[in-house]
């Protein structure tokens, strides 16, 4: 009975209808079977042809209705190239209008080994003279300064042949056109653009250069203005696309495209070439004559900020970069911060007379050696008598005893309050890269010897910049006026955008600024200390600065040589700063730096039409005993 009930369960099917369908398939295969073998062949190929009819249909329909965009588009791109059109970099020009930087069209010229054996050379008669790479080669030799037979070779290529190979580098549109006008084809353009510096190294750590990145190959500025003003010069590279043929010549009837490249504006500078020129010489030949390390300089037109010129000695040629290290780009004149020595003084100066607490004619008792209240000992570089010497005698001898006495009658906070007016201490925020704040630590953080020492230039430290914004102050009536380089941009088409300068603040009042002038004017005598400063037919003001710099082991061996001075000194129309580090002997600024300043300045009065003095050189009383003699004359 169990068996039984096994058996009926197997047999039974698990689904309703299965068994007629099966007895369906066997019924339709019998009578298959049953019929001639021929009926049977055709039958077969027809249900072949159908289910290959169905088969095509449905790719048809996918390949022209549900993919035929996308497959467009890939043959499109195969058939299609697509050339850069490359955006002109911006100018860089001086306060003139004078080039420093542009970018001129080149060419590179390539060849299209697949297609070169298509060219046919015709005589005058219009005879076969010549086809493919040989008769490609003898035409564009001459014109490409190259050998024919190697040329020849170039342009067939090997059994791999390539779509594009380089056969010359660097040629001028000129060029270029002479050669498209023979009408060979495979012979293809690729045109960039090339920066180039007409005038060498001058302003060459000012301007910079253009070069390729790690993370890209386009053309960035690497350094001076080309890198802190890239974006405003860098324009928008356009393209153009063109429909090709199955060898790879451009079909003339075929689809084009074409997005115009959107030049970079031009930088407008501050600086004079000519000046910038003069300057660089003098520090360069400066730096050579006394053997010193390096030399910087700056000079300020009084009252707009503007630099005029900007220096650094052995600047590169932006031209020739073979020739410059990497470490030879930046500008010292903005990165490197020195002691500036006795030139630190007129800080101290300023704020005393600002402050009230001397004039001109106070005296004070002044040894070559002299003990502070707190103890410190102090020293003058060379020995003399003590005298009773007036502040502007102090000033002109330039004695470190006399000034902390006169330090001493001002605390600490208002005379770091006024380094930092000058100031110290913060970028000035000229518009090139790795400027320097300088050194200048809380006056809280002073100990007994500090406070006196950065009293007369030490202690602390400055860039030239800085220094030259000193004498730039004093000489604008004791107003701070941010320093600049860049005048305007403009636009590709013309539209010129002045640069907004920052805020501007008074430092000391113009009362201060003017008894300062006076004082000054005493650096030119020759018992002072930058008699080689002077201009012929010009007053000037200024101040020498000489500090010792500790070298690679910490010794007290090398010297900094500074002078800041602004002249005419009656009508200040402008500041230089002179730097020069670790000249041979003994370096003093007033033999290594006042010269450069006599030489930058007598050409800038000129270059820039300042008339001579009218007036007599100002002199204050520098000894008690002087004290009933006239002040003026």
């Amino acid at each position: 009975m169990a068996a039984s009930s096994a058996q009926q369960r197997r047999s039974t099917p698990k689904h309703p209808g299965s068994g007629r369908i099966r007895a369906g398939i066997d019924s339709w295969w019998r009578s298959y079977l049953r019929q001639p073998i021929g009926v049977r062949r055709i039958r077969s190929v027809a249900t072949i042809f159908l289910v290959c009819a169905v088969v095509l249909t449905a790719r048809l329909v996918d390949l022209q209705v549900v993919r035929a965009a996308t497959l467009s588009d890939t043959a499109s791109s195969f058939r299609t190239r697509t050339y850069t059109l490359h955006a002109k970099r911006g100018d860089i020009l001086d306060s003139s209008g004078a080039v420093l930087a542009t970018s001129i069209e080149r060419y590179n010229v390539g060849v299209n080994q697949k297609l070169i054996g298509n060219y046919v050379r015709y005589d005058d008669d219009g005879n076969v003279i010549g086809t493919g790479a040989a008769a490609a080669a003898e035409v564009l030799a001459p014109l490409l300064d190259m050998d024919q037979a190697e040329l020849g070779g170039l342009l067939l290529g090997g059994e791999q042949k390539s779509t594009f190979v380089y056969i010359k580098k660097d040629i001028s549109p000129e060029l270029w056109r002479e050669i498209n006008s023979l009408g060979i084809a495979g012979i293809e353009p690729e045109q960039y653009m090339k920066r180039e510096y007409p005038n060498g190294a001058v302003a060459g750590n000012v301007i910079g250069y253009v070069g390729e990145t790690e993370e890209s190959a386009e053309a960035t500025g690497q350094a001076g203005i080309e890198r802190s003003q890239n974006d405003i010069l860098s324009g928008t590279d356009g393209s153009l696309s063109v429909e090709l043929a199955g060898g790879g010549a451009v079909l003339p009837n075929g689809q084009r495209s074409e997005v115009a490249a959107i030049d970079g504006s031009s930088v407008k500078l501050t600086i004079d070439r000519d000046l910038e020129n003069e300057l660089l010489e003098a520090v360069n030949r400066s730096v050579q004559d006394n053997g010193a390390e390096w030399g910087a300089a700056v000079v300020i037109e009084i009252g707009t900020g503007r630099v005029l010129a900007l220096v650094d000695s052995g600047s590169p040629d932006p031209s020739n970069l073979a020739a410059s290290s990497a470490d030879s780009w930046g500008s010292r004149a903005v990165s490197a911060p020195v002691e500036p020595g006795s030139t630190g003084k007129l800080v101290t100066f300023s704020a005393t007379i600002d402050q009230g607490t001397v004039s001109p004619e106070s005296l004070f008792t002044v040894p070559d050696t002299f003990t502070t209240s707190s103890g410190e000992t102090i020293h003058d570089n060379d020995g003399h008598a003590t005298e009773d010497m007036t502040v502007a005698g102090i000033l002109a001898k330039s004695y470190n005893t006399g000034l902390v006495q006169i330090g001493d009658t001002i605390s600490d906070e208002t005379r770091y309050n006024y380094m930092t007016e000058f100031g110290l201490g913060s970028k000035t925020g000229i518009e090139l890269p790795a400027e320097s704040a300088g050194i200048l630590s809380d006056y809280t953080t002073w100990d007994n010897r500090t406070r006196y020492t950065t009293m007369f230039g030490q202690g602390w430290a400055a860039t030239t910049l800085q220094l030259a914004q000193i004498g730039a102050t004093i000489g604008n009536g004791g107003v701070y006026v941010p320093a600049h380089i860049v005048d305007s941009t403009i636009s590709p088409d013309g539209q010129e955008t002045p640069t907004v300068v920052g805020d501007s603040h008074r430092v000391i009042s113009e009362d201060s600024a003017d008894t300062m002038l006076q004082m000054m004017q005493a650096v030119t005598d020759p018992q002072s200390t930058g008699y080689y400063a002077r201009v012929e037919g010009y007053n000037i003001a200024g101040k020498t600065g000489t500090a010792q710099v500790a070298d690679e082991n910490g010794n007290l061996t090398k010297r900094v040589g500074t002078f800041v001075g602004v002249i005419p000194a009656e009508d200040p129309q402008i500041a230089v700063a002179v730097v020069v580090y670790n000249a041979a002997g003994a370096g003093y600024g007033g033999e290594v730096a006042a010269p450069v300043f006599s030489d930058v300045a007598g050409f800038a009065v000129r270059q820039l039409g300042i008339p001579p003095s009218t007036v007599p050189l100002y002199k204050y009383p520098w000894f008690a005993y002087e004290m009933g003699s006239s002040t003026d004359g």
